[in-house]
């Protein structure tokens, strides 16, 4: 009797353990497609709803809250206690967060990144010598590639504790040049012409209206400054023709440009402290009493 019930008890585990296992992979073959699918769509819908940082924060949230999820039901499915097992997470995560303190710091500056939004992802940002574009604004840090193809990973609270500078935020920018020209041009025509070629430029903008003013005079030239607003996706179009106009119309123009120049003096000095005498007498002629 009790052998059978010991044979049936066994067999009952045995069953319950099977189909806990069979009930795992069904949430698996179901829960894993389902978070992947979710989150292709958020990637690629979410663009059209939202800017590129909030669509890629959703996604984020999407698959590793999906996939903390399942992983529970899963755990659960096979018998584990998931208070004992939450509470031991407490426990470890609270001691991993005394030893990792630089990342606990990099996760608040990255909650006050991510709240205050002083970029988001696409926009190019300069920090330090440092200038690419933000492929990903994460907890712990932000990810940028350089105009050069180069992976730069920032953390968070350097970017905090640093000047950042948004290069792309607002829709158009000022491009600054020095242009100097000889001395002798004249003031008013070489404004005139820079003013010609700002607006013969399809890039540069009308409005507002190109800044053009005598700003140094420098050792060799006339330096003015020659500031066009241009739209920030056309910045680098206007900065390739815009040179190339000015020196062609300039050449056109008969207008100079100058280079530095140093004058050098050859000679020989003779007597570096010559004696005058007064009262007519040979300045060649030897002193008296030689």
């Amino acid at each position: 009797m009790l052998a059978a019930m010991e044979m049936d008890w066994r067999a009952l585990s045995q069953d319950r353990v099977v189909v806990g296992v069979v009930k795992t992979l069904i949430m698996l073959a179901i829960g894993v497609p389902a978070i992947r699918m979710a989150s292709y769509l958020i990637a690629k819908n979410g663009g059209k709803r939202f800017s590129p940082q909030s669509a890629m924060l959703l996604r984020k949230t999407v698959t590793y809250g999906g996939a903390i999820m399942l992983f529970m039901l899963i755990l659960d499915q096979l018998g584990f206690e998931l208070t004992a097992l939450l509470g031991a997470a407490g426990v470890v995560g609270l001691a991993l967060g005394f030893a990792s303190q630089t990342s606990v710091s990099n996760i608040i500056s990255g909650i006050f990144l991510i709240s205050e939004k002083p970029f988001s992802v696409g926009d190019v940002i300069q920090v330090g010598d440092k200038t690419g574009v933000v492929l990903s604004v994460d907890l712990l840090s932000v990810k940028m590639r350089t105009f050069d193809n180069k992976y730069v990973r920032v953390p968070n609270e350097s970017l905090i504790k640093m000047d950042v500078v948004n290069i792309t935020r607002f829709p158009i920018r000022r491009m600054d040049i020095i242009v100097g020209v000889a001395y002798k041009e004249d003031v008013k025509r070489v404004k005139a012409i820079l003013l010609d070629i700002a607006l013969k430029n399809q890039y540069c903008l009308d409005d507002p209206a190109p800044l053009i003013i005598l700003n140094n005079f420098g050792d060799s030239a006339l330096e003015f400054k020659y500031g066009l607003w241009v739209a920030k996706e056309d910045y680098l179009n206007l900065l390739s023709t815009i040179t190339d106009e000015i020196k062609e119309r300039f050449d056109a123009e008969g207008i100079e440009i100058p280079f530095p120049h140093l004058s050098l003096y050859s000679g020989s000095v003779t007597d570096p402290f010559p004696i005058r005498i007064v009262g007519g007498a040979d300045p060649g002629a030897p002193p008296r009493g030689m």
